[in-house]
């Protein structure tokens, strides 16, 4: 494993796995360029090296090759971003030509790489009446045909940066196999660089108290991060959806509110081992409720204990706030992933919108402030506080696995 400030990019071409998966309106214009944007210092590491680039990346979850997962779509943009003119290979697996003739200074955007099963390894077009066998035997096919696509693409160069955290958790070609043909040329880029060490300055050097936020809808989505979380925080924060199983299990009246009832078995583990361990687990006392799922529904504050049938839990209640303002601002290190009200439905984004405040405080205070998962970032931005907290992650689903305790197959590769 090399690092990238000290690896001589002279002369050398370099293939760069980034996650350019934005998101397109009706026309393919950009409707957000972050992620393109946050990749842009490694690229022109590259190139100000004396180095030559061949960017790879994907878009969506195309199962055809179709116009609309093209990456030509982005080309103007990241041409503009990095400040050289983008080539674009129109077909990732024949594009030998194209980045032979790279020159020092120049770069290479190949086709969206899932147009490929063997990108992610998985069969397609099977019959859904397919039986196992019949499944096995494509699976099989398309493994091995994977080392020919991987192959294909560690051909273009001479080393290999992995910038797409995004991804890091998808044992993909383009993401892991690829590393294995470059076994003294490998590298992360600065994204993945300081993504990892992001979740390394809350999981293993936090500074305590050590608080984590935990919203969404359900509980089994996140299961396993409580349950690694609650060994090794000082405050567990459970907000959300996903509250309300943890707040039914103590035997509190939850009315209509979303629930999971096969996992109370698991939320009165976590409650036993957080208070086994000393853990301030601590839930919503006071909820916003709605009579209907929808923004112009009647609402109105009751304890979180004490829902009335045919209401549901919307959003977390000023007195929950007041309470998980003065954990987070007692806090020295914070990691937050999920709202704590339904985001997506403006009358019910205040609680979630307090939670990015109360951040961006606890950091002006100096405290060490993770942000991930997608209304998380989403809350911080709108609220204007995407740099007033030290790091907004790029992966939800990468950062999830990692806060698992989970090996990253993105992460490994690079490391082997």
């Amino acid at each position: 494993m090399q690092h990238i400030d000290s690896y001589d990019f002279r002369g050398k071409k370099a293939i760069v796995r980034v996650d350019f998966n934005v998101p397109l309106d009706e026309n393919f214009n950009i409707t957000d360029d972050t992620r393109i944007r946050r990749a842009i210092p490694t690229l022109k590491k590259v190139l100000q090296g004396g180095g030559s680039l061949i960017i790879m990346s994907h878009l969506g979850r195309p199962k055809k090759v179709e116009d609309k997962f093209s990456l030509k779509h982005i080309v103007g943009r990241v041409s503009e971003c990095l400040g050289v003119p983008v080539q674009f290979a129109d077909d990732c697996q024949k594009a030998d030509a194209q980045a032979a003739a790279l020159k020092p200074g120049e770069a290479l955007l190949l086709e969206n790489l899932r147009f490929y099963a063997e990108e992610e390894g998985k069969p397609r077009g099977l019959a859904e009446d397919a039986s196992d066998e019949e499944k096995a035997a494509a699976k099989k096919v398309v493994k091995e045909s994977q080392k020919a696509f991987t192959a294909k693409l560690a051909s273009y160069a001479d080393c290999y940066i992995n910038d797409a955290f995004g991804t890091a958790h998808r044992a993909h070609a383009s993401t892991a196999l690829i590393a294995a043909f470059f076994p003294n040329d490998k590298m992360f880029g600065y994204l993945m660089e300081g993504e990892i060490n992001a979740i390394d300055n809350v999981l293993k050097n936090a500074k305590r108290p050590l608080t984590a936020i935990i919203g969404g809808s359900k509980v089994s989505s996140k299961l396993a991060v409580l349950e690694n979380l609650v060994g090794k925080v000082d405050n567990l924060i459970i907000g959300g959806g996903m509250g309300y199983t943890f707040i039914k299990a103590e035997g509190g009246k939850i009315g209509n509110s979303l629930h999971e009832d096969e996992l109370i078995p698991q939320a009165l583990e976590i409650k036993a081992k957080a208070k086994e361990l000393g853990v301030n687990l601590s839930l919503s006392v006071q909820t916003m409720v709605a009579d209907s799922f929808g923004p112009d529904a009647n609402t109105q504050l009751v304890p979180s204990n004490a829902i009335p049938d045919g209401w549901e839990g919307v959003d977390a209640g000023p007195e929950s706030l007041e309470m998980w303002k003065e954990i987070i601002l007692k806090s020295k290190t914070i990691l937050w992933n999920g709202p704590v009200g339904v985001f997506e439905i403006p009358a019910f984004a205040g609680g979630t919108l307090q939670i990015a405040k109360y951040l961006a405080e606890a950091t002006a205070n100096g405290a060490y402030t993770l942000v991930g998962g997608g209304d998380s970032v989403a809350a911080v931005t709108k609220m204007g506080f995407a740099d007033k907290v030290s790091y907004v992650s790029t992966g939800g689903g990468a950062m999830l696995e990692a806060i698992e305790g989970k090996d990253l197959p993105g992460i490994a590769a690079i490391r082997d």
